[in-house]
């Protein structure tokens, strides 16, 4: 065959159009209206995806390779602050908190209320009796003031001389006022206190106990080393160096008390108490009895600048 001679064309025919339900052939394309017949493979323009070459299990290993960097990389601190916070706290570790500190209160209460009352817990019989007689001679002493003072109030009240009676209340109840004042001098039944001090180791707060609890037990009038203690005393310095009032003292410290010796020297001796307290220092504490004390070191009166009486 020569060259220039062609091999005739085939013709391309157009496809009929195919009846529903007759097959096609491979290769041919569907039309966008054919439906696709039930069981037949559906055809995929996309390419299929390539498989991951490593596995779920390298895939883990990694991440857990990623998590020991991060954690290398925290501090102490830091690694403590994460594992406590924020707090992982169930219901039942609530109740658990609150019920240890219930009974952690209830714990501290009682030592606190033992502590208090260790001092007569350990107190002897004898102590314990002279407590309780003292404590009577107290309200025994508040009944008969009030007793004494309805007795004014009918002495004025029934008196035919009213003013009379009132001029000698009033110059009774001043000689009483001027001795707690310390403007007069009293005398009477009390006790004199002694303090050796050899080792100079009783502080001023020592001595202003001792001055409370006599007090307390019903002092009218006392009087320290030729000082009169009143209402406004007060005690400063140190060992060897105390003043009562901005007047030095020094030891030996001699107190002079007026009122019911009994009560008086009970309650320096009680457990714990001043004797107890000096006696601990290394100094020395002397209770005598007396019937007749005098107090006589004086205070100046002092008129008040801003109060006056009511009655004027």
């Amino acid at each position: 065959m020569r060259d220039d001679e062609q091999t005739p064309e085939t013709p391309q025919t157009l496809a009929a159009p195919r009846t529903p339900g007759e097959p096609r052939t491979l290769g041919e394309p569907r039309t966008p209206a054919e439906p696709q017949a039930p069981g037949e493979p559906r055809a995929s323009a996309e390419p299929p995806a390539s498989a991951d070459p490593r596995t779920s299990a390298e895939t883990a290993v990694d991440q857990v390779d990623q998590v020991e960097q991060v954690q290398d990389t925290l501090t102490g601190r830091q690694r403590l602050t994460a594992a406590l916070w924020p707090p992982r706290v169930t219901r039942a570790q609530l109740i658990v908190a609150l019920l240890l500190f219930v009974l952690g209160l209830g714990l501290a209460i009682q030592v606190r209320s033992t502590s208090d009352n260790s001092a007569l817990r350990g107190a002897r019989q004898e102590d314990l009796v002279r407590i309780l007689d003292e404590l009577d001679d107290r309200t025994k002493r508040l009944e008969d003031e009030k007793q004494r003072l309805e007795n004014q109030r009918t002495e004025l009240e029934t008196s035919s001389d009213q003013a009379e009676e009132a001029r000698k209340q009033t110059q009774e109840k001043e000689r009483q006022l001027g001795i707690l004042a310390g403007t007069v001098a009293a005398e009477g039944p009390g006790i004199t206190l002694t303090i050796e001090d050899a080792a100079g180791a009783v502080e001023s707060d020592m001595l202003l106990d001792a001055i409370q609890e006599l007090r307390a037990a019903g002092a009218e009038a006392i009087q320290i080393n030729g000082v009169r203690v009143v209402a406004d005393t007060y005690l400063s310095g140190d060992a060897g160096d105390i003043e009562v009032d901005g007047k030095g003292i020094s030891a030996p410290y001699g107190f002079k008390v007026i009122g019911k010796s009994q009560d008086l020297e009970t309650a320096l001796n009680i457990p714990g108490g001043v004797v107890q307290t000096l006696e601990k220092e290394q100094a020395t504490a002397t209770v005598t009895r007396s019937e007749k004390i005098v107090v006589d070191a004086l205070r100046p009166a002092q008129r008040p600048d801003y109060a006056r009486s009511s009655s004027q």
